[in-house]
């Protein structure tokens, strides 16, 4: 189990609290620390489920001065924008196995144990 962390973020901070008090101590990843290469967050996308402008944090002002907005962007240039800026990521996101969920509201990382 990997979940993928900002300690300054509330909604990250209870959603790992949701965890521990199950008893699961999963691997820490401060992404903003260490950002997961292309590869590992192409993969993380497809356990989300998900395409690579639903995770990204469109209320971070990184968001607006890149004009990720622009829907001409491809996958591949919100991806090159996520590693490159991964506050931009969409936090916190919980994975076990062959599954992750993004933990918004928290409680949803008790969806996948």
């Amino acid at each position: 189990m990997r979940y993928y962390h900002n300690p300054r973020c509330s909604k990250s901070r209870q959603a790992l609290q949701l965890l521990r008090e199950r008893g699961i101590e999963p691997e820490l990843v401060a992404y903003l620390d260490t950002p997961p290469d292309a590869g590992a967050l192409r993969q993380l996308l497809g356990k989300l489920g998900m395409r690579p402008r639903q995770l990204l944090r469109s209320g971070e002002d990184a968001y607006k001065a890149q004009g990720l907005d622009n829907p001409a962007l491809d996958d591949e240039a919100l991806i090159a924008a996520m590693l490159a800026t991964p506050i931009l990521i969409e936090r916190p996101i919980f994975e076990n196995g062959d599954r992750a969920i993004v933990g918004r509201p928290p409680e949803r990382v008790l969806e996948i144990l």
